[in-house]
């Protein structure tokens, strides 16, 4: 399965609002780790020791800032949303990911590529900012789960929006769907689904 869903009758292929929003997060983790410890074996400008205190300062800041913005568009949509329709089509969780990634590789490569260079100015600093906003985009993720906990009805946003945008609260986003919580094969929070265990 591509990601091109074949949606027939007027329904629109929908993606999971929680998934799009944490599929960042475990790239940006890697490469932020990998930029970090890298970046300590160059001395730098400020010397590791800033450098270290610089990037745990830049990982607060960012895992602060990712996780709370936009919450305000994020409810906002969410409360306006309407039930999805029986043609409408559930994009599974691994396109999903794999389409979000795809589409962002060169983004993702970029950053990673800043963090190391700007290691030779402080070290491990570039990398604790990616590993910040890693850590702020599952944070986020957590929150839309528990509002869809709390409101039993995950979230989900059209794909042809997210391809005019990019993100599941840009302003190609005009609306959400919403689905009972057992819909689709994640879990609120967009998270796997846990598999019974067999007795």
């Amino acid at each position: 399965m591509d990601g091109r869903l074949n949606v027939t009758r007027g329904g629109q292929g929908l993606a999971r609002v929680a998934v799009v929003v944490r599929a960042g997060a475990a790239p940006l983790w890697w490469l932020g780790v990998f930029a970090a410890g890298t970046g300590l074996l160059v001395p730098g400008l400020t010397g590791r020791r800033i450098g270290v205190l610089a990037g745990a300062a830049l990982f607060v800041v960012a895992t602060a800032v990712v996780a709370y913005a936009r919450r305000g568009r994020y409810v906002a949509l969410s409360g306006s949303a309407a039930r999805a329709g029986k043609h409408d089509v559930l994009q599974d969780r691994a396109v999903t990911t794999r389409n979000w990634r795809r589409g962002h590789r060169w983004w993702l490569l970029l950053a990673f590529l800043a963090a190391l260079g700007s290691s030779f100015a402080a070290p491990a600093a570039g990398g604790m900012l990616l590993a910040g906003c890693a850590v702020g985009l599952w944070l986020k993720a957590a929150w839309i789960g528990r509002r869809e906990r709390a409101g039993e009805a995950l979230l989900w946003v059209r794909v042809d929006w997210l391809r005019a945008g990019g993100r599941p609260s840009g302003k190609a986003v005009k609306a959400y769907r919403s689905t009972g919580i057992a819909a689709g094969d994640a879990a609120p929070g967009g998270a796997r689904k846990k598999t019974p265990a067999l007795v």
